[in-house]
């Protein structure tokens, strides 16, 4: 009369002994996809040859490169020249498609350069581009001061003179158009000068006015000897005299 229940009782435990037996053999197997090779970490499909089949959810998928061989990790953030890319497969790092590129929001757009290279927009400069200037700090391009077009040569001068010298200096200038984004960035020169050829030697007036000037110191020399010329005939007259 009991014999049924007896029986049901015995399948139950069966049953059960079988699905602890599959609980374990499937722990077993995740542990050999993830836990039987350090490059293994991360994964939920991984070999021993190429390493991460697949990832994680929220890890990157990385295809690491070592001379010919080849082999796939599972990473929280993506190397230098690769930015993460969300995908509902799965997330894999990306290469930055841009030179000299240390990490990159996009393909397309870097976000940080690599040591020597200015960041300007998106991209990566030796040197900054026409009317930028690098900021050494955070090594990138910022608006420099903007300058207007010289203007032509000034008059040749000297000593507020336009003439009376062989030699004098000529000027040009420019003018500010846009001030720098910071105050410690430099303008360019706004002024220089340079040695020149003045068109008139003399001065209008000034050889007549020299000529002058002779003549009269000649003119006082001329009188300056007669006088010295009548003192010595009255000193030899005197002397005469007395003898």
């Amino acid at each position: 009369m009991h014999f049924p229940l007896f029986s049901l009782a015995l399948l139950l435990l069966d049953c059960m002994d079988f699905g602890h037996s599959l609980h374990q053999r499937g722990k077993r197997s995740r542990r050999a996809n993830t836990g039987l090779y350090p490059i293994c970490k991360g994964c939920l499909l991984c070999s021993k040859d190429n390493g991460c089949l697949s990832c994680q959810q929220k890890l990157f998928f990385y295809l690491r490169r070592q001379g010919m061989r080849q082999f796939g990790e599972c990473l929280h953030s993506c190397p230098s020249g690769y930015y993460g890319l969300r995908a509902p497969e799965m997330n894999r790092c990306a290469r930055c498609k841009i030179d000299n590129c240390d990490t990159c929001f996009s393909k397309d757009f870097c976000t940080k350069c690599k040591a020597g290279s200015y960041l300007h927009k998106g991209r990566c400069f030796e040197e900054c581009p026409e009317a930028f200037v690098p900021l050494e700090e955070h090594m990138e391009c910022v608006e420099g001061c903007e300058v207007g077009p010289w203007s032509s040569w000034g008059t040749c001068i000297k000593n507020e003179k336009t003439c009376g010298y062989k030699w004098g200096l000529e000027t040009r200038r420019r003018q500010i158009v846009k001030k720098p984004a910071r105050d410690t960035i430099p303008c360019p020169t706004i002024a220089e000068s340079r040695r020149c050829k003045m068109e008139k030697r003399h001065c209008p007036g000034e050889r007549k006015q020299k000529a002058k000037v002779k003549g009269a110191g000649r003119r006082k020399k001329k009188r300056a000897r007669a006088k010295e010329r009548k003192q010595f005939v009255a000193l030899q007259t005197t002397e005469s005299t007395d003898l």
